[in-house]
């Protein structure tokens, strides 16, 4: 399949360092591939190094291309990462690296481990920017030609890449110069290819990575995804499926594959072929015609994915309405393709494995062994086709444990009698990656299913009609097709998706009954009433003795702020009440400009009013309900209520905040990073919810440190501390059509934000002015300061979403060490696609699903919600006629009150019950809105 790009720079299987450097080099692994290289140096010298005495390996420049050189695989395999631009050179006691500087500082740390483990010195030369670098490839002539001294005195033998043709100048004139001088060159391909053959344990994960990657989008999308645009009779291109499954490829995530998006790549475009044009060579490519099938047709699907840069690959055939020639054929080749997987154990010959396919055609259908392919496939590894590992009948290589091969098999123009021109010629293709084992072999992409009964299809009524049959069309009718919608052929049951669908919800149904019955008798959740609770606010004493009162004022309304009470003149005396006991206050002027002051106080007994512990603790005292007062005096009345309405705020906010951080959770103290490992940051954020004060809002930093984050401004008394251990999930949301980047934290705790207490944070950045200068007169679309303008916000976004992925990229690396494996912390990424829009609180949002929770991180509010504590959905106002539904989400903790999603359009129904169903949560629907609260008290 097509080799293009390569992609540059990753790491590969490495641990992250906590240091400001991206990149780490694992020395373990360093030490441990430089012995093997050495040691199959020195044992295969004659035979597959030619003699050599000194091994030249020069990386060209990075490119866009998807391309596969032994110069890169070598690069990833020893050191962790690509090296562009960068020439090195092994002999028997010193290796030398011709690179820049920042490559040599990076290369610094090995220089030890290959002393310590061979003895061999590591000498690296920095090559200026203005400089060609002839006087350091002169160092290293002389070095070759020193250690390359024999006993007959014949040039030295030096093995480099023949095929790989020199890029860039630095490359150029090292070629011209390696030339030009006194050495005798040998290509050493097959050397390298032998070297990488075996995989160790870390290349085998990184391969399986790669192949569950393959496997999962293969059936989790591409299955689906074809059954779609076959079931609605869309018109699709092969150019367009294969753009969609390269984006989920690239996006794990989008099929809840917990991969690192960082980490995975392509190994070529995926392939979609039908129509009658077919080309199973390994560099094909999806043509613009569009998705063909009908009856007897064939559609072929190939899809290579990669991990740490290990290849991985996966085809399969897909039989629309087959008939017998086609269905022949394909379990002709199944049976083939299997006999070659037996095939692969440690001790056969390679050409064994082809052999065996071989003999199947041969026996089961000899007429087809002409349109075989020539081979079984190739090894894959770094490379996705590995020269030497060809499963052809001709290599007499033995095979090894921990080989991995690309086992691709197919038939090639056939012919079948159709009057249709678009399926008279098919082809059919299978292809596996499987591990070589000591007995039996290991098939990592068993996850996509190639059994005849899970790809072949059929959508006529009539399964015993082979020729003439109808194409499928439909006919709009009231907008509804008159024929049936596809079937599934799996055994002798057709089932549509909406059936399996079905049965899926009536088995979710049945596991949510047991498990509920198990929980409320285990004495679970249940309904329960809050309303009993009391509120306490300490005891309502003013002043301890009449001592303590102040002097009074000629009998007139006083506001004692230092105590918090208000003196009130009652038959001549001054008589103080706590602020606390002041239910309202207010004033009024009649027509003869007398005003009115009205003050009323909480009492026991009164509707809606708290349950307070001193009106438990003086039960038989007679209490004073409201108060009036006239004065002519309107300004001091004015003056009384407001000085008697600020009091009340200011006590009633510092007791709601008393109370709220008496039932605070108690968090560990912040560990501080090292002077040594400074901590990730990301600046000039915003936080929400805002840090109360009437001053200006200032943006701040956010860092990690070891168990957790801090935030802080320029003023000392904003700061807010994140701990790791109370984060139960962290989300990233980069702007695609927002105006804001985001991270957010949803926590088990309450935490104080300011004076707010809070279970959700968000750190945020503006990435685009919200506010646009609207006086500046209309411009055209085509004004060069509009277009340099929109190019300058599109950079910032760009920029600005880099950064956090950056953050977020580190923070998972970090979080994936052993010491954070209990916090079970990864950031999640909301599925654009799979969102709808809904009003959660009082206005619209698009609500987004990620693979543990459902969120809306723009609207405040926010909405969190967990699906794992979710009971059932239920989808109300559903009908023939709505424009849109209602969702309602009961949790397991029948304490909680339902969720409500109102006027979800009804054109999201359909997605909304699938993704339900995908998530295995049990759905309901209605054509009334429920009154949950009297059920849930059942």
């Amino acid at each position: 399949m097509a080799e293009h790009r390569n992609s540059t720079v990753k790491p590969a299987a490495t641990k992250t360092s906590g240091t400001a450097n991206p990149y780490y080099i694992n020395l373990e692994n360093f030490t441990k591939r430089l012995k093997t290289l050495y040691s199959h140096w020195k044992e295969h010298n004659s035979d597959m190094w030619g003699n050599s005495n000194a091994l030249v390996i020069a990386t060209p420049p990075a490119s866009d291309d998807l391309r596969y050189l032994k110069s890169t695989a070598l690069n990833i395999w020893l050191v962790g990462y690509e090296f562009p631009e960068t020439i090195m050179v092994f002999l028997k006691r010193q290796i030398h690296f011709l690179c820049s500087q920042k490559k040599a500082s990076l290369l610094d740390v090995v220089k030890k481990s290959a002393k310590e483990a061979l003895g061999v010195e590591v000498v690296i030369h920095v090559k200026a920017k203005s400089d060609d670098g002839t006087g350091l490839m002169n160092k290293i002539f002389d070095a070759v030609n020193d250690q390359s001294k024999s006993g007959d005195h014949g040039a030295p033998v030096v093995g480099h890449i023949s095929r790989e043709a020199p890029e860039g100048k630095l490359l150029e004139t090292w070629d011209e110069k390696l030339k030009s001088a006194n050495f005798e060159l040998i290509d050493v391909s097959n050397g390298f290819s032998d070297l990488f053959a075996v995989k160790d344990d870390t290349e085998v994960t990184n391969i399986k990575k790669a192949a569950f990657l393959s496997s999962s989008v293969m059936q989790l999308f591409v299955v689906p995804k074809l059954e779609k645009v076959i079931d609605e009779e869309k018109k699709v291109s092969h150019s367009s499926l294969m753009d969609d499954t390269e984006k989920a490829i690239l996006e794990p995530a989008r099929i809840k594959v917990k991969l690192k998006a960082e980490n995975v790549d392509i190994c070529y475009p995926p392939i979609f072929q039908s129509g009658g044009v077919f080309d199973l060579k390994p560099n094909a490519s999806s043509n613009d015609e569009n998705l063909y099938y009908d009856s007897t047709s064939v559609i072929i699907c190939a899809i290579g994915s990669r991990y740490n840069s290990y290849c991985s690959n996966v085809a399969r055939t897909f039989l629309i309405d087959a008939n017998a020639t086609q269905s022949k054929a394909y379990e002709v080749l199944l049976k083939a393709h299997e006999a070659a997987i037996g095939a692969l154990k440690s001790g056969n010959k390679v050409s064994a494995v082809y052999e065996a396919a071989v003999s199947v055609v041969k026996k089961d259908a000899p007429e087809l062994s002409s349109n075989l392919t020539r081979t079984a496939g190739t090894g894959i590894g770094l490379e996705f086709r590995e020269s030497g590992l060809n499963l052809n009948a001709k290599n007499d290589r033995i095979l090894k444990s921990g080989m991995v091969f690309n086992v691709s098999l197919g038939f090639q123009n056939l012919q079948t009698e159709t009057k249709n021109p678009k399926t008279e010629k098919f082809s059919v293709l299978i292809a596996d990656t499987v591990i070589v084992g000591e007995k039996v072999p290991d098939v990592v992409t068993a996850k996509s299913s190639k059994a005849v009964n899970d790809v072949a299809y059929s959508f006529n009524e009539d399964d015993d009609e082979e020729e003439g049959r109808p194409k499928i069309k439909s006919e709009d009718k009231g907008g509804e097709s008159t024929l049936s919608k596809a079937t599934l052929r799996s055994g002798n049951q057709e089932m549509s998706k909406e059936e399996l669908r079905r049965q899926h919800q009536a088995e979710l149904a049945r596991q949510k009954n047991e498990e509920t019955a198990r929980r409320l008798a285990g004495g679970g959740s249940g309904a329960a009433d809050n309303r009993g609770q009391v509120k306490t606010i300490g005891d309502l004493v003013a002043y301890k003795s009449v001592n303590d009162m102040p002097p009074p004022r000629d009998l007139m309304i006083q506001v004692d702020q230092k105590n918090e009470a208000i003196l009130l003149p009652i038959y001549g005396t001054m008589v103080p009440f706590r602020v606390a006991t002041v239910k309202s206050v207010s004033s009024q002027q009649d027509t003869n400009r007398t005003c009115y002051i009205r003050i009323i106080f909480n009492v026991p007994g009164t509707a809606f009013s708290p349950h307070d512990a001193n009106s438990l603790k003086f039960q038989g005292s007679i209490y004073l309900k409201e108060v009036s007062f006239r004065s002519k005096d309107s300004r001091h009345i004015s003056e009384v209520v407001q000085q008697i309405k600020a009091l009340r705020r200011q006590v009633n906010s510092r007791e709601s905040e008393r109370v709220e951080r008496a039932t605070l959770v108690t968090q560990e103290k912040l560990q501080l990073s090292s002077a040594k490992f400074k901590p990730i940051k990301l600046f000039d954020l915003w936080i929400r919810p805002p840090f109360g004060g009437r001053g200006r809002k200032l943006t701040g930093s956010l860092e990690a440190h070891t168990n957790g984050f801090r935030y802080s401004t320029s003023r000392p008394d904003e700061r807010v501390d994140v701990m790791f251990g109370n984060i139960k999930h962290a989300f990233f949301q980069p702007a695609e059509r927002e105006m804001i980047t985001l991270l957010h934290f949803h926590l088990h705790n309450h935490i104080m934000v300011g004076n707010k207490k809070t279970k959700d944070v968000q750190f945020y950045i503006e990435v685009m002015d919200v506010v646009q200068t609207l006086g500046g007169g209309k411009r055209s679309a085509y004004d060069p300061d509009e277009i340099e303008e929109e190019q300058r916000e599109r950079n910032r976004k760009n920029k600005i979403n880099m950064d956090f992925q950056n953050f977020v990229n580190r923070l998972n690396d970090m979080w994936g060490q052993p010491q954070f494996k209990a916090h079970d912390l990864e950031f999640d990424q909301p599925l654009r696609e799979l969102g709808f829009h809904g009003v959660p609180h009082k206005s619209s949002a698009f609500i987004v699903p990620t693979s543990s929770c459902l969120v809306e991180l723009i609207e405040n509010p926010f909405v969190v919600i967990t699906l794992s504590e979710i009971e059932i959905v239920n989808l109300e106002r559903v009908g023939l006629g709505q424009r849109n539904f209602d969702m309602t989400i009961v949790f397991k903790d029948f304490k909680r009150d339902v969720l409500r999603i109102d006027s979800i359009p009804s054109t999201s129904l359909d997605g909304i019950k699938e993704w339900l169903d995908t998530t295995d949560l049990k759905y309901y629907e209605s054509r009334l809105n429920l009154n949950w609260r009297p059920i849930l008290k059942l």
